[in-house]
């Protein structure tokens, strides 16, 4: 099999008018309008950065009280484990169309859809982080007099956070890259440099899949450093 010399050229051109599409306005595919440049990315970045923001802190309300109260008592690990994988199942384009028949298209609609992707390895990491805190140092808690809240406040959740923020980096990512889909009811993200390539053509939709990564892996980088910011440094140096 002869491979064709001309397509790691042909690649690295396609990659060079992506990168363009992103920093220059130029003319759409079909249409007399200009597309692309650093004001319509910033848009539809925000726009993405937004729906990403509300489905994870809807994500958050939902499944970080419930795991840690499961796991500080130590019950209902088949229902967090149930939950997270019956989540993972959901088809997201149909629970975004099924949510706008019963309430409307729009930002709160595909949020509450997107919310479904985050709960899942929220709700178990959770779970499993506070359940396998050392047993020792919460019954020495509870044998200073700590109430069961204080407990979870000062001992669980800081012995946990590397875990809990695990679910939610995980969370995150699974959320941001899901949102590109919301252009499909309405909401315009990077997701529209993907889909309407009849509007913005290959280099377009290299451009968003690009744009989209980027804010993905800002994202994971973030989380990390606040991971390392609410993680003790003694905790820091045992897992180390």
């Amino acid at each position: 099999m002869i491979s064709d010399p001309n397509i790691p050229a042909a690649a690295l051109d396609l990659f060079g008018d992506a990168v363009d599409f992103i920093f220059n306005e130029q003319q759409s595919q079909g249409e007399q309008v200009q597309v692309g440049g650093l004001e319509q990315v910033g848009e539809l970045a925000w726009e993405q950065l937004k729906v990403t923001l509300y489905a994870l802190a809807l994500s958050l309300l939902i499944a970080l009280p419930a795991g840690v109260a499961l796991g500080h008592m130590r019950r209902g690990e088949g229902l967090a484990i149930s939950i997270g994988n019956a989540g993972r199942a959901v088809p997201e384009l149909a629970l975004i169309a099924l949510l706008a028949a019963f309430l409307d298209v729009g930002m709160f609609s595909l949020a509450l859809a997107l919310c479904v992707l985050g709960v899942p390895p929220i709700l178990t990491n959770s779970f499993v982080g506070v359940r396998g805190v050392d047993r020792n140092a919460v019954d020495a808690a509870r044998g200073m007099g700590m109430t069961e809240t204080e407990i979870i406040r000062k001992i669980e959740l800081p012995l946990a956070v590397p875990t809990i923020m695990g679910g939610v980096r995980t969370a995150t990512i699974n959320i941001v890259a899901t949102a590109t889909i919301a252009p499909l009811v309405g909401v315009l993200t990077l997701g529209d440099f993907i889909i309407s390539r009849n509007v913005y053509g290959d280099a377009g939709v290299l451009a968003g899949a690009i744009l989209v990564a980027v804010m993905a892996l800002a994202l994971e980088l973030a989380l990390a450093g606040l991971q390392r910011a609410m993680t003790s440094p003694g905790l820091r140096l045992t897992r180390t």
